[in-house]
């Protein structure tokens, strides 16, 4: 572009001091400026085209990668749940078979106590005969003497 503008200069120059000057050689530099400016639009394009291919890859690149990070955060989720999954499982069988020995020994204590009661009031009724019995024996006893008045 630049040798364009100093033909064109020289071109100026020549027509100002040369009477027999064809201006169609000003016409031919003006194509060619027209087709130097088409060769640097396009070039331009291109360039632009080349940023934004570029630009579009480095997004792509980012949404991969936001992608990759997303799924291993989401894997790692998955992995801590079935974690907390397979602990509050076991937390909670511990908790059944705790619950389970305390059924366990609560009827043990109940059987235990409904036995010890049954054998209270087994010995209360057999005291409770044994004392009517001495008693009887004793009014028996009284009633057969003779009082000496």
């Amino acid at each position: 572009m630049e040798s364009l503008i100093a033909h064109f200069t020289f071109l100026s120059d020549q027509s100002l001091h040369d009477n027999n000057f064809d201006p169609a050689t000003i016409e031919d530099l003006m194509k060619l400026f027209e087709i130097e400016s088409y060769k640097a639009w396009a070039s331009l394009e291109l360039e632009q085209d080349e940023q934004l291919q570029e630009a579009e890859n480095s997004v792509q690149e980012a949404e991969d990668y936001l992608d990759s990070v997303m799924e291993s955060a989401m894997e790692e989720f998955r992995r801590f749940e079935e974690e907390m999954e397979r602990e509050s499982n076991a937390e909670l069988h511990s908790l059944v078979q705790v619950a389970e020995a305390a059924r366990r020994m609560g009827k043990s204590v109940e059987n235990a106590a409904t036995f010890a009661s049954k054998k209270y009031i087994e010995a209360a009724l057999n005291s409770a005969g044994a004392s009517m019995k001495s008693a009887m024996k004793t009014m028996s006893a009284k009633s057969k003497k003779v009082h000496p008045s």
